[in-house]
């Protein structure tokens, strides 16, 4: 069975004001692209509301780090009462939207993702003891990238949503 270790747990991210919608898609898309990741939606949710537009999104990238150990982000995005608006922008008119945005992310290690050392009670016991003793410099290594990643991404997500304040 596989195991599964939370390393960040709900990293959060308030934002309200002006923002553009698809360039925050392909900002998030670009950066697991850049690092390596595959792609997972898992979920994706639209409604049109007479307040605007509500939008939910759950993205679990994954990244294979090695044959046992592989890396998880969870990034789950809510945006509520979104309009679209115009901006006046160095003169000219730019197509912008506006609303408020809660975003969380998650970062999981998962280890023995393949269940190679589930098929027998020995084996299984082996891995416990290589995990404990052996293998332990190692996952503490996997976490300090994943806790990296993850704030990478906090962080750009952040300098990009200020970026649209006036």
């Amino acid at each position: 069975m596989v195991e599964q270790r939370v390393i960040v747990d709900h990293l959060r991210i308030g934002y309200e004001g002006l923002f553009n919608v698809t360039e925050l898609y392909q900002m998030v898309d670009s950066f697991f692209r850049e690092k390596g990741y595959d792609k997972s939606e898992k979920r994706n949710i639209e409604m049109v509301k007479p307040e605007g537009k509500y939008v939910e999104l759950e993205l679990m990238p994954w990244k294979k780090i090695t044959d046992y150990c592989r890396h998880i982000i969870r990034i789950e995005i809510k945006m509520f009462n979104i309009k679209e608006v115009e901006v006046d922008r160095n003169g000219k008119k730019v197509k912008m939207n506006s609303g408020r945005i809660n975003i969380i992310l998650d970062g999981w290690l998962q280890t023995d993702w393949e269940n190679k050392w589930e098929t027998k009670p020995m084996y299984f016991f082996i891995r416990t003891m290589f995990d404990k003793m052996l293998y332990k410099s190692y996952t503490n290594l996997y976490e300090g990238l994943l806790v990296e990643n993850v704030n990478q991404l906090h962080t750009l997500l952040k300098s990009f949503l200020n970026l649209y304040r006036y």
